[in-house]
């Protein structure tokens, strides 16, 4: 008996994720796509995955009725963090933003604007991840040459100001908070030129949170929203 129980509750377990990681987006609150997810991202690092929506009807469907995301996700373009994978989901789930470094210039923003205002994605996460290979340039101050100093440059100031608040701390420990820390930049830059995300975070129809994930055990790790959100959401102007 107690056996049965135990296997009829694994069952509505698992019954209840695959309707979750299913559900149109159109159902979805921002707390419940933040939900998705993180259930998405429990099966990636258990080895649960369910692969949803990931067949023909799925493709054909989005083919013939266009793409509805649940999440933008603005992630770096590091081959160690495929996003759809990490978080176990399938095709037309998320609207996907990859840069180096997760920084966020005018078409990074652009993209984020779109993914919000014309696709319906009422959640964005920010997703630093674990030995960024463009935050630990900047940490060790590494030459490079080309567009990359253009690009890396919104990654200065917070890897300077970690820098300057833990003096003599080891360059590993201190590349993990310069992580952090430009993920927090990331959002902050968000903020600084898009009028049109301040006003939809304002008005309850978006949520941005920050997130970094570790390349070494898959699990990420929720930061929640900015901690001078409302700060940056009474600035005003946008793009210089």
């Amino acid at each position: 008996m107690k056996r049965l129980l135990v296997l009829s509750l694994s069952l509505l377990a698992l019954c209840a994720a695959a309707a979750l990681a299913s559900a149109p987006a159109s159902l979805l609150t921002p707390d419940l796509a933040l939900e998705r997810l993180q259930r998405g991202n429990e099966r990636f690092v258990s080895g649960k995955m369910i692969h949803p929506n990931q067949d023909a009807f799925r493709r054909t469907t989005t083919a013939k009725e266009g793409q509805k995301p649940f999440a933008t996700i603005l992630g770096c373009a590091d081959s160690r963090v495929p996003l759809e994978v990490v978080f176990d989901t399938g095709i037309g789930d998320l609207f996907v933003v990859r840069v180096a470094g997760n920084v966020t210039y005018f078409d990074q923003a652009g993209t984020i604007e779109y993914g919000a205002e014309h696709l319906g994605a009422n959640l964005l996460v920010v997703l630093g991840h674990t030995r960024c290979g463009a935050v630990t340039a900047v940490v060790k101050g590494d030459h490079v040459e080309g567009n990359i100093p253009a690009m890396v440059a919104n990654i200065v100031p917070p890897v300077e100001k970690v820098k300057s608040e833990n003096p003599g701390m080891a360059t590993a420990e201190l590349t993990n908070k310069a992580i952090e820390a430009n993920t927090w930049q990331s959002i902050e830059d968000l903020f600084k030129q898009s009028p049109i995300m301040r006003d939809m975070v304002k008005a309850g129809k978006v949520k941005v949170v920050g997130a970094i994930y570790d390349v070494d055990s898959g699990k990420v790790n929720w930061l929640g929203e900015h901690p001078k959100q409302q700060e940056l959401l009474a600035l005003t102007g946008g793009p210089k």
